[in-house]
């Protein structure tokens, strides 16, 4: 008798075909960039505390706390580009 997991697995990849297994490598390199852009997303944080904490306004703060909140969104997109390719590599 089968799983409900082995069957919601049969069921998905009768919908989207068979699942893709990676290789070592290609799972040693998706964890090299998480971990890198884990490292940028926090230096970046440590990078703008600073400048949060000398704000003159509370404009000036929220426009601070967008732009740090628009520069770490666009880490972790670069961070699912990368990703991404490492998964659709052969």
């Amino acid at each position: 008798m089968k799983s409900a997991y082995e069957l919601a697995m049969e069921r998905l990849e009768k919908a989207s075909g068979p699942t893709k297994k990676l290789s070592g490598a290609q799972k040693a390199r998706i964890a090299e960039i998480e971990k890198t852009c884990e490292a940028k997303i926090a230096e970046t944080k440590l990078a703008f505390d600073p400048r949060m904490l000398s704000a003159d306004s509370v404009e000036e703060l929220d426009r601070l706390k967008r732009e740090l909140a628009d520069t770490i969104v666009g880490l972790e997109g670069r961070r699912e580009k990368e990703k991404e390719a490492v998964w659709n590599a052969e």
